[in-house]
């Protein structure tokens, strides 16, 4: 198939990404005669459409007597559609004859989503994609599949292997799992994506439980629903203030700036680390640093915010040597993965009172199917006995609007893709993220 670039007025090119024109008419200079039906057509560089058919005319006129003029000009009044041609081009060119090339969108990307979202969702991501992008959704996969794009969490081998022309791999969320990243090192040609669109209200997620564990939200919430005020009276509250205090955000990616914002809102310094800092600071981190620095960093963090995904470098980052280098009355706060933190080690530092609360949405077994969603503890230490922890159950991404977040987001990659633009959120394999 032959690629050829046609240049369109930008008029006349969004009637043809609306659909509404369907024929583009040209003078028949050398390279426009040159064309065949079934060639590719890059109108302005970047819309791939296909010549479906092509009509020869020795001039105008005789064109529009066998041409659909609606399909030419669909704003323009059939009666003024030659002149207006005839403005366009000039009249001692109409000798060289006259084509009409009848073309429809190419199918450029096909794409599977293995998910059985509800039919809204689909609309939003259809709604929000360009032209030439064709969607397939469900689990099961027709017998010769032609997907150049995958939209898997966790994909099994024999779906990256059905289709030979798949190139691309977006994981509806942030981060990759370690039995799908080994899995994904043996196909090195697909590229791996990350989706971002639940930064916002994992933030916010992370807000939530600083308020709720510093202001010891959910014991005073519990008593005064017995109608037991005494709590009110206490003579030393446990609730903390957060101004002029120190944030330490682990893992300064879309999430933690989002949640380093919130901090200095409140009148807190923030620290941060990243994996590869560009910078010593920006314009909401006073100081940004590498991982190697966090031994030095911890003995002045009073929030320990984490918002890292688990990699084999951030399995048990913190663990009770780190914990008892924070300050008396710390609070932490985990919305990246559970194992990050080891469990044991953060249970005896909340229960005997070296870390003055904690808030977790994120943890260490999860129900292995419907059937234990209703009796499947979090940990295998009883988080739930103490007051000084808010539990969450793994739902900072969780809002009424993420359905649509998620497929705007997957919109913008699907529609980078088609154009030829770099990707963004890429997954290092080597590095987990």
């Amino acid at each position: 198939m032959r690629t050829k670039t046609l240049w369109i007025k930008e008029t006349y090119l969004q009637q043809i990404l609306d659909g509404r024109k369907t024929v583009e008419v040209r003078v028949a200079y050398g390279n426009i005669r040159r064309l065949q039906v079934g060639d590719r057509l890059l109108l302005n560089e970047k819309h791939p459409y296909i010549v479906r058919r092509i009509g020869r005319y020795p001039d105008f006129a005789t064109m529009l007597e066998q041409e659909n003029p609606t399909a030419i000009a669909p704003d323009t009044p059939p009666d003024q559609l030659l002149g207006q041609i005839r403005a366009i081009y000039p009249a001692e060119k109409e000798h060289l004859g006259i084509v009409a090339l009848e073309i429809e969108p190419e199918e450029a990307l096909r794409v599977r989503l293995l998910y059985d979202y509800d039919q809204q969702e689909i609309d939003t991501l259809r709604s929000y994609l360009q032209r030439g992008i064709t969607l397939a959704v469900g689990k099961e996969i027709a017998e010769e599949p032609d997907y150049h794009v995958l939209v898997a969490g966790r994909p099994d081998r024999q779906q990256l292997i059905a289709s030979p022309y798949l190139h691309t791999l977006i994981i509806p969320w942030v981060g990759i799992s370690p039995e799908i990243r080994e899995l994904l090192a043996e196909y090195p040609q697909i590229a791996v994506h990350n989706l971002h669109h639940n930064a916002a209200p994992t933030a916010e997620l992370a807000i939530a439980l600083l308020f709720a564990a510093t202001k010891f939200i959910i014991p005073y919430d519990r008593t005064l629903r017995q109608h037991d005020w005494s709590m009110r009276y206490l003579k030393s509250t446990p609730a903390l203030l957060l101004d002029g205090k120190t944030a330490l955000i682990l893992g300064y990616g879309a999430i933690g700036k989002r949640v380093a914002k919130a901090c200095r809102a409140m009148g807190m310094s923030v620290l941060a680390v990243k994996r590869k800092p560009a910078q010593a600071s920006d314009e909401v981190a006073q100081e940004i640093h590498s991982l190697q620095a966090l031994h030095t960093l911890l003995p002045r963090a009073d929030a320990l915010l984490i918002c890292l995904p688990l990699t084999p470098q951030t399995e048990n980052l913190i663990g009770e040597e780190e914990l008892a280098m924070l300050p008396a009355k710390s609070v932490l706060i985990n919305v990246g993965r559970g194992p990050i933190v080891d469990e044991t080690a953060l249970y005896t530092a909340l229960r005997d009172g070296r870390l003055h609360a904690a808030g977790l949405d994120v943890w260490y077994s999860y129900p292995a199917g419907k059937e234990s969603r209703s009796s499947t503890p979090p940990a295998s230490v009883p988080f739930h006995e103490l007051d000084n922890v808010v539990m969450s159950p793994h739902r900072g991404g969780d809002t009424a609007e993420t359905g649509r977040l998620r497929m705007v987001h997957l919109a913008k990659l699907l529609n980078n893709a088609i154009e030829g633009k770099p990707l963004p959120n890429k997954v290092d394999l080597k590095s987990g993220y």
